[in-house]
């Protein structure tokens, strides 16, 4: 499209002429008189032609918009990877679930069968070593266990995974059933997953031990409890008379649970790893 204007214009003022003579008199008055057009090389054009490339400023909104897509993909990659490899914890749950279930199955529906896995010092089943550690005699008894297995069995699980979270429940549970049938007197019937708590007390406090200050810091905060929680359990099992069994509460399967937890770590550590057959 072209454009052209004619930007020049002039007035011309001729000389003014006058007359007096004769009887009449007249007087010739500037008139406007166009000016003549310029040259073409005067012309003054302003073409407007669409440019066959597209202008820097759409270039550069449309590679930002580009690189934000990228940068955006690649963000949400690394969230997908940072999730793929957290370890999921869920053993913990099912365990939670399990003991809440027994409770409810045994004092709320009154299931009569769940009687038969209480543990009986008198005439014990094999199973009952392990099915013992998921019944409870009252709900402050199931309270108190719930609290601690979360705190303490998350830690493990975190740490080890899920597998070695069900393998070391059932070892200290059972190692801590064991005990107490050997040493208490056969009218006892022990019930509840204490031996498995302090088994998971010991186990989280030695898996997190290393010489990162949150790491230390953690061993502290745990181990000053565990350490005071076993001590009670020491002393209060030193008395296996008349006084430890109105206490109604198994302080041998609380310290052979811990002890067993510790036996745990200690073997795990000592077993070569194949990282160091390789060496």
């Amino acid at each position: 499209m072209m454009i052209q204007l004619h930007l020049q214009q002039k007035l011309r003022f001729p000389p003014v002429v006058k007359s007096h003579g004769g009887a009449h008199s007249f007087k010739l008055m500037p008139t406007v008189v166009a000016a003549s057009p310029p040259p073409p090389s005067k012309f003054i054009r302003l073409s407007f032609k669409p440019s066959a490339k597209p202008h820097a400023s759409r270039l550069l909104l449309c590679r930002m918009n580009r690189d934000s897509d990228m940068i955006s993909q690649l963000e949400i990659g690394k969230a997908n990877e940072k999730r793929g490899s957290h370890k999921q914890v869920n053993g913990i749950f099912w365990i939670l679930l399990l003991n809440l279930g027994m409770y409810l199955a045994d004092h709320v529906f009154k299931v009569s069968w769940i009687k038969t896995l209480y543990l009986y010092h008198s005439q014990p089943v094999w199973y009952q070593f392990i099915t013992a550690t998921f019944c409870h005699a009252s709900w402050s008894h199931l309270s108190s266990n719930l609290f601690f297995l979360y705190i303490f069995g998350k830690l493990v699980e975190e740490e080890e995974g899920n597998f070695a979270l069900w393998i070391f429940y059932i070892l200290t549970g059972v190692g801590a059933n064991l005990v107490s049938w050997l040493v208490l007197p056969r009218n006892v019937v022990s019930i509840g997953a204490s031996g498995a708590v302090f088994g998971l007390f010991a186990v989280s406090v030695l898996v997190k031990m290393s010489w990162d200050w949150r790491k230390i810091l953690e061993v502290l905060i745990l181990g000053q409890f565990v350490v005071e929680k076993v001590m009670e359990a020491a002393q209060a099992s030193a008395n296996i008379g008349g006084g430890y069994a109105m206490q109604n509460v198994n302080h041998i399967a609380h310290l052979s649970g811990a002890l067993i937890g510790v036996f745990l770590i200690w073997l795990l550590s000592s077993v070569p790893s194949s990282t160091d057959d390789i060496k």
